[in-house]
């Protein structure tokens, strides 16, 4: 009967049905409390959307946190790309909106990549450098913009601010990654490389190799969610003094609860309603007037609790 049981607390849909229950009970919670200022439909629908920009992140950083690595530039990518994607636009409308963004990405991730893989120091701090060197050409970035709204997208360039476009371009990210887990080696060594490295590297995976194509891979997804994150907000602006980091948080929060889950083997899902549960959270506070402090405070602790519940380790096991 323990085995049967066992056996039911390791499959995908126990997974999935209890993210969806802790969803459900936070939503109960919060409607129960601020009855009117939280919960709506059309609150739902935003917060939705906000969650699925943060979910297409945290597909990105999973391929580097499940190897133990971290990027703090992700943030400064974020308003980078957006501000790329933003003046091509100006020149060459959506197909520069959209290019602009993801290629902005995908080049930033090839830098962190080379840099990490040459530098051979920890990621933290090669990316915490490259995210000053991020903010400051995003401020050179926004300066050349010819339009008087620098930084702004034109009304008729909003297609991805709602749906169905913004759904499209989000579901479309999490089948990439559900592929690229699920049926390439990249899925495969990636995992292999975070269980055990020094294993990895015995069975001939070409770690740095794969530590590479991780950067790549998670600021090609930062180029996706720029283009989300630009278009919902009609535009973005350029920051320094390293205020980019705030951006970072979000999209981790989310991975944290799909290597939480990766036991259930639906990762990617968790990761989807993992933000959305973080958004309600952060919304449903909001709605009863918590102050900022408290609710970040209330936020994290949650997050914690969650993930270490469902990450239990075996008693033994050495945990990295």
């Amino acid at each position: 009967m323990s085995a049967v049981f066992n056996k039911i607390k390791t499959n995908r849909f126990f997974g999935l049905g209890l993210l969806l229950l802790m969803a459900a009970g936070f939503w109960f919670l919060f409607k129960l409390f601020a009855p009117t200022n939280f919960g709506s439909r059309s609150q739902m629908i935003g917060y939705l959307q906000t969650s699925i920009q943060y979910a297409v992140g945290g597909c990105g950083l999973y391929f580097i946190v499940i190897m133990g690595l971290f990027d703090f530039s992700v943030g400064a990518n974020i308003v980078l790309s957006s501000l790329v994607g933003v003046l091509l636009s100006r020149f060459f409308g959506y197909w520069g909106l959209i290019l602009g963004c993801l290629f902005c990405g995908a080049l930033i991730g090839i830098f962190n990549g080379f840099l990490y893989s040459k530098l051979r120091i920890p990621s933290m701090i090669v990316t915490v450098g490259l995210m000053l060197v991020l903010e400051s050409i995003a401020s050179y970035a926004i300066a050349i913009d010819p339009s008087v709204n620098p930084g702004k997208l034109t009304n008729d360039l909003l297609a991805f601010n709602h749906a169905p476009w913004n759904y499209i371009v989000a579901f479309a990210a999490f089948l990439l990654m559900s592929f690229l887990l699920n049926y390439t080696r990249i899925g495969t060594y990636c995992n292999a490389i975070g269980s055990n490295e020094y294993v990895a590297k015995n069975m001939g995976i070409n770690v740095e190799r794969y530590k590479f194509i991780g950067f790549v891979l998670l600021h090609l997804f930062v180029g996706i969610m720029a283009l989300l994150t630009v278009s919902y907000g009609k535009g973005i602006l350029a920051v320094t003094g390293m205020a980019s980091m705030e951006r970072n948080f979000k999209p981790l929060m989310g991975t944290f609860f799909g290597v939480a889950f990766k036991k259930y083997g639906c990762p990617v899902p968790a990761i989807v309603i993992g933000e959305f549960i973080i958004v309600l959270i952060f919304n449903g506070l909001v709605a009863m007037n918590i102050p900022t402090t408290i609710n970040d405070f209330v936020t994290g602790a949650v997050l914690l609790t969650i993930v270490t519940l469902t990450n239990r380790a075996a008693k033994g096991v050495v945990v990295k």
